[in-house]
């Protein structure tokens, strides 16, 4: 397509973003300041729908089982070009919970109103095309991980690509993220005075330290990207009692979900051996089970493309370092993106009080904006060449194997 028409669409699409802007803004203030957690986000998945419906797209809400998860399509059939070749299906990813006990620290209050901004210029704009859009509603990232439930439940299957935005402190793709397997770990032993008769008890607790210890020798014997976390989840009790139950909870996370399981009977043998050498039982639960994103370049570099055009400023290379997302389980099935947008300064944490400050600032609102216009210009664009979606798909296929 002539390099004239295309810098003409995507400016239109940029005005289609800037016409809903104050709409946009006011949803994310909205959610802001009505937070919302772990999967009873209700006020934001109303909005956030109710948006969608009014726009034309049908809208189905429960998804994968979780009362606040939606999918709302759009599909584009122009008359004489429907039935000719592979319709292109973009997906539209959106969070918008909140953080117990500190509300929208992580930025998620921006994300559903950005990724709804892009979906609808894109519907307004393109009208030449076939093509569908799936925007995709997706509680509880920060608690139990809504996207596991949706992929069990087939849910993105109806997908070729996963588009993301993020409120950050740097403007940037990334390179990949870790994949996370979290435990509980409950010890149950025999209570005892520690003083009249410690010989009858049968400490949990002995056990729990017992386990802590183990993952240390273990450290030295895993890859470097492997890390290892634990704690006390519950107090043991008084010092001069032997403790009955101890439980602990214990996170391994790796860049490859391939290489993470090979190590978990090595950690189940850690944990039974403590429970062996105390003389208690173990019981063992597994929480949480998150997957690495596969990355494809290709697209990361397209997404960022896509921000220079849309006149976000200091793009930054990909992030190195990152933690562990239910975002990296829909990345391991399908080829995806999450494009992060600066609202905070560089270096600034999340889950933090500076970025609850900055939540409805002029900076948070130019977040949602300039996240919507990128993320329309990089639909567009998989929509408009028919090579690219192909030509990710095979990167994904290969990068599967790599970074399994």
């Amino acid at each position: 397509m002539e390099e004239r028409i295309v810098v003409e669409q995507k400016k239109q699409l940029y005005e289609a973003v800037d016409r809903m802007a104050k709409r946009l803004t006011g949803m994310a203030d909205f959610i802001f300041d009505h937070p919302e957690t772990d999967g009873n986000e209700v006020q934001a998945a109303a909005l956030l729908t109710d948006f969608l419906k009014e726009n034309g797209f049908v809208v189905e809400m429960g998804c994968g089982g979780l009362p606040t998860a939606f999918r709302g399509v759009y599909e584009n059939r122009p008359q004489g070009v429907w039935g000719k070749g592979r319709i292109p299906r973009i997906g539209i990813l959106c969070e918008y919970d909140a953080l117990e006990n500190l509300g929208h620290g992580c930025g998620h209050h921006m994300q559903g109103p950005s990724c709804l901004g892009a979906a609808l210029a894109v519907k307004e704009v393109l009208k030449s095309l076939p093509y569908d859009l799936v925007v995709y509603g997706t509680p509880a990232e920060e608690t139990f991980g809504g996207k596991v439930n949706m992929i069990k439940a087939g849910c993105f299957e109806d997908i070729d690509v996963a588009l993301m935005m993020h409120g950050a402190p740097d403007t940037c793709t990334d390179k990949k993220c870790l994949a996370m397997s979290e435990y509980e770990v409950v010890y149950v032993g025999k209570k005892a005075h520690a003083a009249i008769a410690p010989e009858q008890g049968r400490s949990a607790f002995d056990a729990l330290l017992l386990a802590f210890q183990g993952v240390e020798f273990l450290r030295e014997h895993v890859r470097e990207d492997v890390r290892m976390h634990y704690t006390v989840k519950e107090l043991p009790g008084p010092a001069n009692v032997v403790p009955g139950r101890a439980v602990g909870k214990f996170i391994l996370r790796s860049f490859s979900r391939d290489y993470l399981d090979s190590l978990q009977d090595r950690f189940y043998n850690i944990i039974n051996g403590a429970a062996m050498m105390s003389g208690v039982e173990a019981q063992i639960k597994v929480i949480q089970s998150l997957d690495n994103k596969v990355p494809v370049f290709a697209l990361n570099d397209l997404v960022m493309k896509n921000a220079a055009e849309a006149g976000i400023p200091d793009l930054k290379p990909p992030r190195e370092k990152t933690g562990s997302t239910d975002f990296g389980n829909v990345m391991h099935k399908l080829p995806g993106c999450c494009l992060r947008v600066q609202f905070v300064p560089s270096g600034t944490a999340s889950h933090s009080m500076e970025y609850i400050q900055a939540g409805k600032t002029e900076a948070a609102h130019n977040c949602v904006i300039y996240g919507a216009k990128a993320l329309a210009g990089t639909a567009w664009d998989l929509i408009a060449d028919p090579a690219l979606i192909p030509q990710i798909e095979e990167e994904f296929a290969r990068n599967r194997k790599e970074f399994g």
